[in-house]
């Protein structure tokens, strides 16, 4: 049985409902490697496409816990748009600066001009998620936060930015699989921090955090798109083929050229 991606906006999103480790009909990396190439290849032609015609722009949100593959998924399914095309954010924790505006602030300045695709690696959702979980906002503070995101994201597909909006899935097994790996391979120890062991005893918190964020903010302008993220190769496959469908349905296309040009004479 298939795995939708989406819920109606309105439904109440359940972790019950989904299968981190859904692969669809694939059975192995191999299958799947072959459109992931297709996909990551037109994405080269489509952003460039999306950058000389500069009218509209492409912001994608990656969210998950620790070791979900936000990382993963840049590297893997980006690799092909030109760098000059595409803007890439994360949010820590916030600085004295961005604590003394308003929590959109700092996130509003990072938004894709036109004819970029940008891509938030964690995002404006941290502050209805980490400061939920670690209590430091008042309840009635990130409550209303929701409303505000959803306007915010209202604004910017107003004004011809899409929103492609991932949660990367994975079950608290995967995470521990994923951590060991950091901790026993010396190119990937430097990534592992004290500090997730101390996220991971949180995990049923984040849970619940995500599952009331996700479904407060899932818009028919901005759905929230759930990605079986166990098998790294199914998470690449679907993502770049739902970027790839994003910029397809977008119709980018390249600005005519000057008049008369055929009346140039180079010398």
């Amino acid at each position: 049985m298939s795995q939708p991606l989406t819920v109606k906006p309105g439904k109440k999103i359940r972790w019950d409902d989904f299968d981190p480790g859904y692969r669809g009909d694939f059975a192995r990396k191999q299958q799947a490697a072959r459109e992931t190439a297709d996909n990551v290849a037109a994405l080269a032609d489509l952003s460039y496409r999306l950058y000389g015609q500069a009218q509209q722009s492409l912001l994608i949100v990656l969210q998950g816990l620790d070791t979900a593959g936000k990382d993963g998924t840049v590297r893997h399914v980006m690799n092909g748009v030109n760098p000059q095309s595409c803007v890439i954010a994360t949010f820590k924790r916030p600085t004295a600066e961005e604590l003394s505006h308003d929590f959109l602030w700092r996130v509003h300045r990072y938004c894709p001009p036109r004819g970029y695709i940008g891509i938030f690696n964690r995002s404006h959702y941290e502050d209805v998620l980490a400061v939920r979980v670690h209590k430091l906002v008042k309840k009635a503070v990130w409550k209303a936060r929701y409303a505000q995101i959803t306007a915010f994201e209202r604004l910017l597909v107003h004004n011809r930015t899409r929103l492609l909006k991932c949660f990367l899935y994975i079950n608290k097994d995967e995470q521990r699989k994923r951590l060991q790996e950091r901790l026993d391979d010396p190119a990937k120890s430097w990534k592992f921090e004290p500090q997730d062991l101390l996220e991971r005893q949180l995990w049923d918190k984040y849970q619940q955090a995500y599952e009331e964020a996700l479904t407060r903010t899932n818009t028919a302008e901005a759905p929230w798109y759930i990605i079986p993220a166990n098998h790294k190769w199914y998470r690449d496959l679907i993502i770049s083929r739902l970027v790839r469908q994003t910029l397809e349905d977008m119709r980018p296309e390249f600005p005519p050229p000057h008049k008369d040009l055929e009346h140039v004479k180079l010398k």
